[in-house]
């Protein structure tokens, strides 16, 4: 079974998301990872999708859904897939969960929750030992976290409605998340 991981911008759901792979073998799709690989490539589409990171925005629907459906059609069946970032509204929920349906796979999810305060601290410390254009300025990251809170937050509440969701308390060291994340898991699913 397939695993969405939600949680705000600098909750640690990419690092639990590794960890997740590489003690149960997850393929992850991260979606603002490979939205800027595409981002860097020089295309047309590429240097459209920079546009989008640079200002703080998220790339159009069409774009990220294109992505998805592609990277699902590429993944054998048997390989299971955990998600990070998407998806991240509404409308992105509905072609998400058809194109998850249409390829024969189910999935459960997982919020990792963390203080914003501390997230753009997170956000802000990565930024500078990685040198990301897209997560230095504070007002951009601020605008991302009330995209999440405005948009992301009824795709949870629909999936916790659904009885697919669970939380995480995301604060504390790496190793303590990842043990409530494991036990989460391993309780509810």
């Amino acid at each position: 079974m397939d695993l969405v991981l939600f949680g705000i911008q600098g909750s640690g759901k990419g690092t639990q998301a590794k960890l997740l792979a590489k003690e149960f073998g997850y393929h992850i799709f991260e979606t603002g990872a490979e939205l800027r690989k595409i981002a860097a490539s020089g295309t047309e589409l590429g240097n459209s999708v920079k546009s989008y990171i640079d200002a703080g925005n998220l790339a159009p629907h069409e774009i990220v859904m294109e992505v998805v459906r592609e990277a699902v059609a590429a993944i054998p069946p048997d390989q299971k897939i955990l998600f990070d970032g998407i998806p991240r509204d509404l409308v992105q929920m509905a072609d998400f969960d058809r194109v998850i349906t249409e390829a024969g796979r189910s999935f459960r999810c997982l919020q990792i929750v963390a203080d914003a305060e501390l997230c753009i601290q997170r956000i802000l410390s990565r930024a500078q030992k990685e040198g990301r254009a897209d997560d230095q300025q504070e007002t951009s990251i601020r605008r991302r976290m009330q995209l999440f809170t405005d948009k992301t937050v009824p795709v949870i509440e629909t999936y916790r409605a659904q009885g697919k969701m669970i939380d995480v308390d995301g604060e504390g060291t790496v190793e303590e998340v990842y043990g409530r994340v494991k036990n989460a898991l391993d309780e509810k699913f």
